[in-house]
């Protein structure tokens, strides 16, 4: 049973304000993507968001896997990741897009794979963020 009262949300929840809706918003990141973070299995783009969180788009297509409870499972870790990393970086929209091969990982190798991922563009947008901010 949920600790959650009826018409609320709870801190782990991903909610609509926590996701990248529409193509606007997955062009922007796309085009002017500041800072990017590449494995052999996965892609991540970001760019800074003047919202108040982060925001989370999902790029899992069936060219590149092929089983649709295997797209779930991705795109399900790739959620709980960005949930329980996404607080210690700046206020960014992330665009990840998997690769062909996602698919034959197992939870926890793909789970470290996002989390070293998801740390390398944070550390990026930081020092880009740092490095934007002298430059005024």
């Amino acid at each position: 049973m949920s600790n959650v009262e009826p018409g609320q949300q709870s801190d782990y929840s991903f909610s609509k304000a926590s996701r990248l809706l529409t193509a606007v918003d997955y062009s922007r990141v796309f085009d002017g993507s500041e800072a990017r973070a590449s494995h052999k299995h996965v892609l991540l783009l970001a760019r800074q968001n003047n919202g108040p969180r982060h925001r989370l788009g999902l790029v899992v297509a069936k060219k590149n896997v092929r089983l649709a409870a295997q797209r779930n499972r991705v795109k399900r870790l790739a959620r709980e990741m960005f949930r329980q990393e996404s607080a210690q970086t700046p206020h960014i929209d992330v665009v990840l897009l998997a690769r062909r091969g996602i698919d034959r990982l197992d939870n926890a190798q793909l789970s470290s794979i996002l989390r070293e991922q998801w740390r390398k563009l944070a550390q990026r947008v930081s020092h880009q963020t740092t490095r934007t901010s002298q430059d005024s």
